[in-house]
């Protein structure tokens, strides 16, 4: 209770004990078993985890990420992604990745709806401070990362390592357009396809399933007969598996 619920203390804590499982304890009791706080940690003071666990569903996050195509050209793609179910919401490719180009992507991603109330990046002076006022004016308040700290933003920098594993380690771009090709196939893979084990095992963007039409869904067995079939992703990459109804004979 102590580790799940920091802004509890021993006396809040012996009394849960006490009405829900009818356990008697004296709060001296449990403040020798309640794990130690670091110096000058404040009781009740939340952890940078903590606040994006719980600001998840308001929280987006961006960042470069930088790729070289078969001729030795170097791309920016940028990216944005949702904390809360771990979709892309955007991305787009450049030569030359400037504030105002930035800027405008912000724009189409967070738009005139009051979807998200955070927004995450690191200290990229491409980011710069005007940036950030004008996305404030949208209603987004503006987060950056400490130093040196890829950790904090470490939603969006894990997309970019999947992205690097799953897909550019074993597909170079040739060029700017082959690249905005490339992300136009594996990004829906990735929102809508690809099981994410931080979802539960999930997916961001769940196709219907069996069970979400109707049909009966067993662990082991299905009452009716289907087939399972694969859709080919980036030439065979990968492939993505589902139900479909067995051909009637």
């Amino acid at each position: 209770m102590g580790s799940e619920n920091p802004t509890w203390g021993e006396e809040r804590i012996a009394n849960e004990l006490l009405l829900k499982f009818g356990i008697q304890v004296s709060p001296r009791t449990v403040r020798k078993y309640l794990p130690a706080r670091p110096p000058g940690w404040p009781r009740g003071g939340l952890r940078w985890s903590t606040f994006l666990r719980l600001h998840a569903q308001g929280i987006i996050a961006c960042d470069f990420m930088v790729v070289v195509t078969a001729t030795f050209r170097m791309l920016y793609v940028f990216v944005v992604i949702e904390h809360g179910r771990r979709p892309l919401v955007h991305f787009d490719v450049t030569v030359h990745p400037k504030a105002a180009w930035t800027l405008q992507r912000l724009r189409e991603t967070i738009g005139f709806v009051a979807r998200y109330q955070y927004m995450l990046h690191d200290r990229d002076s491409i980011l710069a401070a005007h940036l950030d006022e004008s996305v404030s004016r949208l209603g987004v308040e503006v987060s950056r990362s400490p130093p040196q700290s890829p950790r904090a933003n470490a939603i969006c920098e894990r997309v970019i390592g999947t992205f690097r594993r799953e897909c550019l380690d074993w597909v170079i771009p040739m060029s700017e357009s082959h690249l905005r090709s490339i992300l136009k196939f594996w990004i829906p893979h990735y929102n809508s396809g690809r099981p994410h084990m931080a979802l539960g095992p999930g997916v961001p963007d769940p196709p219907p399933t069996i069970s979400d039409l109707g049909k009966p869904c067993s662990r082991h067995r299905r009452e009716d007969s289907y087939a399972v079939r694969a859709k080919s992703v980036l030439g065979g990459l990968h492939q993505e598996y589902f139900f479909a109804p067995a051909a009637v004979a």
